[in-house]
Parts: C-alpha cells; sequence; structure tokens
C-alpha cells in the first residue's frame, strides 16, 4: 500500500513507506571521534508561547536527550536547533541548560551547552561592555551547571562591534575568565543573516584571519571550534591551522561525511543539527569509525546527506521545522506544535519530502505510525494520501 505525498511541483506521488526499521541500538560513546547532536526542544502544545515566554514540555525534551545518550551521542544543548533567538529565550533556555545538565550528570552522558548574549534586547544597539557581561552572565550559568561551554555568535556583537578590536577584546575577555575550556561557535549568515560581517569582516578570507588570532591566542582555553559556513573547503583549511589539541566540530550539514572521514592527515568531529533526526545511523557511523571500518562508515553516513540537504535549504534558519516533524512523525513526541508556532516555517510538499527521506532510511522505529501521522497531516491540510 502506498501513500501520496504532494511535491514541489503541485503533483500527487505514489510512496511505498519502508517496512524495515533500524534496529534499536544502545552503545557507549565512540573513541575516535566525537559526535555531539545538537537538540531540538519539545514544546507544551497546549501553550506553546504565552506572555510570559516559551512553554517547553520538559519532560519530552529530557526523555528525548537520553535517547541520544543512550545510542553514544553527546548532546549539544540550547544551540539553534533548540531555537535560540527563534522562540526560546534566555530565561527557558538557563533552565533548559540546568535540566540538560544535571540529567547529563545522572547518566554520565557527554554535554555542551551554549552561552550566548540573547537576554539583551534585540532592538537596540548595547555597548561592548553589556554584551560582554551577557556573555559572562550565560558562560557561568553553564560552567555553574556543571556543563562545558559552547560560545555562541552574538547577534548584539555583530551589531555593536565598529571592527575586529572589539571582537577581539570580548572573546579575549571571556576566555580568560572561563573556568574550563570553551568550542568557539561561527555561524554564518547562511543560517542566520544578522551574522554577516562576523569577526568584523565582511569578506571570509579576512574574518577567517580574526577567528584564527583568536584561537592562537589562548589555545589552552579552547576545547574546539565549531565552523557552521556550509563551505567544507574553508573549514578544511581552517581545520588545518588549528594549534595542536583543538578540535574541530563540524558544523556543516551539506558535507559532513567528508569531513568527518577527513583528509588523511586531520580529520572533523561533529556538532551537528542533523544528528538530532539521523542519531541512529550517526551512531552507527561513529562505531564503524571506531573499528576502522570506512567503508560502513560510509554506507551509514553517505546515504543520509540527501535528507540533511533537504532539511536545510535555503532559509536554512528553518530547517528546525523538519526536525520536530521527524520526531513526532517517529513518536519521540505526541504532537508537531513548536515554539512561536515555527511548525508553518515549511512547506507541505517540503515536509512530505522529509517524510519520505527519514522512512527510506529507516529511521521511524514504527513505520506504520510515521505513515498514519503524516496521513493526518496531509488531511488536515486539504490532501487525501
Amino acid at each position: 500500500m502506498s501513500i501520496r505525498l504532494p511535491s514541489a511541483d503541485g503533483e500527487l506521488r505514489p510512496h511505498r513507506p519502508n517496512s524495515v526499521p533500524l534496529a534499536p541500538l544502545a552503545c557507549a560513546p565512540a573513541h575516535s571521534r566525537r559526535f555531539y547532536a545538537a537538540a531540538h526542544v519539545v514544546a507544551d502544545p497546549l501553550a506553546a508561547s504565552t506572555e510570559a515566554g516559551p512553554v517547553v514540555d520538559w519532560e519530552a525534551t529530557l526523555a528525548f536527550r537520553h535517547r541520544l545518550w543512550s545510542q553514544g551521542l553527546g548532546v549539544a544543548e540550547a544551540m539553534d536547533t533548540a531555537q535560540r533567538g527563534m522562540g526560546l529565550d534566555w530565561t527557558t533556555a538557563a533552565e533548559l541548560i540546568r535540566r540538560s545538565a544535571a540529567e547529563a550528570g545522572a547518566v554520565g552522558g557527554r554535554i555542551v551547552c551554549g552561552a550566548g548574549t540573547d537576554q539583551l534586547a534585540p532592538d537596540r544597539v548595547h555597548p561592548l561592555k553589556s554584551v560582554c557581561a551577557a556573555y559572562e552572565e550565560q558562560l557561568g550559568h553553564v560552567e555553574a551547571c556543571g556543563a562545558a561551554p559552547v560560545l555562541m555568535a552574538s547577534r548584539a556583537l555583530a551589531r555593536t562591534a565598529a571592527g575586529p578590536e572589539d571582537y577581539l577584546e570580548v572573546y579575549g575577555t571571556l576566555l580568560r575568565h572561563s573556568a574550563r575550556p570553551v568550542v568557539l561557535h561561527w555561524l554564518g549568515p547562511v543560517f542566520d543573516q544578522e551574522l554577516a560581517g562576523y569577526w568584523g569582516r565582511e569578506d571570509l578570507d579576512e574574518a577567517t584571519e580574526v577567528f584564527l588570532n583568536v584561537i592562537a591566542e589562548f589555545p589552552e582555553k579552547i576545547d574546539g571550534i565549531k565552523v557552521s559556513l556550509l563551505d567544507a573547503d574553508r573549514e578544511a583549511d581552517i581545520r588545518r591551522r588549528l594549534p595542536a589539541g583543538v578540535r574541530c566540530y563540524t558544523g556543516d550539514d551539506y558535507h559532513y561525511p567528508d569531513l568527518i572521514a577527513g583528509d588523511g592527515e586531520r580529520a572533523s568531529d561533529a556538532l551537528l543539527g542533523i544528528f538530532d533526526p539521523i542519531a541512529p545511523l550517526a551512531a552507527r557511523a561513529a562505531l564503524a569509525l571506531d573499528r576502522d571500518d570506512a567503508a560502513a562508515f560510509r554506507e551509514f553516513l553517505d546515504p543520509t546527506l540527501g535528507l540533511s540537504r533537504h532539511l536545510f535549504a535555503p532559509p536554512t534558519r528553518f530547517y528546525k521545522t523538519g526536525v520536530v516533524l521527524l520526531a513526532w512523525l517517529a513518536g519521540y513526541q505526541d504532537h508537531f506544535t513548536m515554539v512561536g508556532g515555527w511548525q508553518s516555517a515549511r512547506s507541505l510538499p517540503h515536509l512530505a519530502t522529509a517524510y519520505a527521506l527519514a522512512d527510506e532510511l529507516g529511521l521511524f522505529p514504527d513505520p506504520g505510525l510515521a505513515e498514519d501521522r503524516m496521513r493526518r497531516l496531509l488531511s488536515l491540510n486539504g490532501v487525501g494520501a
């Protein structure tokens, strides 16, 4: 039996659901690479947003993180996949960090948490000292919760900074004050247009030099970098120039298999939003690397690129909608509702294609449930399946 799915050309095309899902997997973290999944949050569907702020279903949100830990993956908490800057405010993000860090400690799960400046009002330019203070507040919270910080790119800093010297001042202050090594995150404008010209330079070659200068000055304070530019050649070049001991966590959801596999001299670890929906395959790929089985690594991870490039298609910042859709179809949450109403950010054909691609990969533990929920979504939108 098949289901008819709407396509971008306005036609309905048949899809025969997969009847053989991936077998359950429980394993320890891989040792050849560090893999972090940037995890989404599950909204409370009856109060996804109120005047007091977003409302999170804590039980379902934390259960999803336990699912990632059980498959040997680390959790990158309160990152952009969790709707930082797109519905999740700092008050809620701080609580998310506190709860997730406590759960990670209880089970021995790896966790890193985003520290930024999103408690600052977004409709004004703030003095540089206020931007730095906001960063330090969030950095202190992450460290107090017992997690490693990810210094996220700051919209407030991008608006305020007059040039590279301001970035060097802010990041230098943060790194001198950090209690443990951090991950530096360079998020490009393809993910957030307000971050254009980050590091004080519009030219990416010049911006890269500023970024590398920060790293070179504080290598002992930097566990690694996360590069999210969707530019594999640039990431490989940056990776080659890193000081010894500083990791490169790829954030490239278009080219991650090649970057993780490496070039024979250097290889990337990973901190990826796509690892949220493809966790079972990412975990298997990591174990293959532990066995030095490059062919199996490719067999597990290469087929996921089609789904990843689809979810992260422009406007890339809306990729979260597809991630949450797949979590609902997989049975990991009971609804397709997002904080701020962002479940409406993608078209029905886009969502239908995401379902088909994920289904072909065997990512739905119960294919029948996924099919039934997809049919209900289509019917709700006036499409007979």
